[in-house]
């Protein structure tokens, strides 16, 4: 679906597919454990009755399913957050919101699957120490979202407006969840950072 097509649904169109969101990540988890249980099963019991021992490879296997469903489970959160900010908020802060949420999701499964491997007390410092790592290597993005999505909700400027933010002067082309692209007098499209925005002045300038 087009921005422009996501833009003009009314509310009840939009909380639709908010619940369909919902039903479709309960339908994800429930397909997840009954995969993840028929793996367990030929892994341990079926092959093994035909003499094929795969066991030693059953983690393996478990762990590509589960960062398989992980993936689609949290973009299918995230994908319900999108329409249940979309209620109330437009297109672009919605998905700032999915974006975030979506970031997070990701963090979080890697290091619950990193401490499910190890198990026991090392896969807890395993898992913390990968959640550390994947927090600071995504600090920087999800910083950018953040600032991104709080430009979106109180809306300092908009689209059309004639802005120096960042020490960037020109027109305001595009609000995104990462980068607000200003396009100065000489046709140079710059993208500015969102956080480098909400940490300095703004100036608008009046309409002539």
């Amino acid at each position: 679906m087009s921005t422009s097509q996501q833009g003009h649904m009314n509310k009840s169109e939009i909380a639709k597919r908010a619940s369909t969101s919902m039903i479709r990540v309960f339908l994800y988890v429930v397909i997840y454990v009954v995969t993840a249980a028929i793996i367990q099963w030929l892994f341990t019991s079926f092959l093994l009755n035909y003499g094929v021992n795969l066991t030693d490879y059953m983690m393996y296997v478990q762990i590509l399913i589960a960062i398989a469903f992980g993936y689609i489970i949290v973009s299918g959160i995230a994908r319900f957050f999108y329409w249940s900010i979309r209620v109330k908020y437009d297109h672009a802060t919605a998905a700032a919101v999915r974006n975030i949420v979506k970031i997070i999701g990701i963090g979080a499964l890697v290091a619950a699957i990193s401490g499910g491997v190890a198990g026991g007390a090392a896969g807890v410092a395993l898992g913390g120490f990968m959640g550390m790592v994947v927090g600071f290597a995504s600090q920087q993005v999800l910083g950018q979202a953040i600032s991104g999505l709080f430009i979106l909700i109180s809306r300092p400027f908009k689209i059309g407006d004639a802005v120096v933010v960042a020490g960037e002067d020109g027109i305001v082309d595009d609000v995104s969840t990462l980068f607000t692209v200003i396009i100065k007098s000489d046709g140079i499209k710059v993208l500015v950072p969102n956080n480098s925005i909400v940490g300095g002045k703004i100036y608008i300038k009046p309409k002539r």
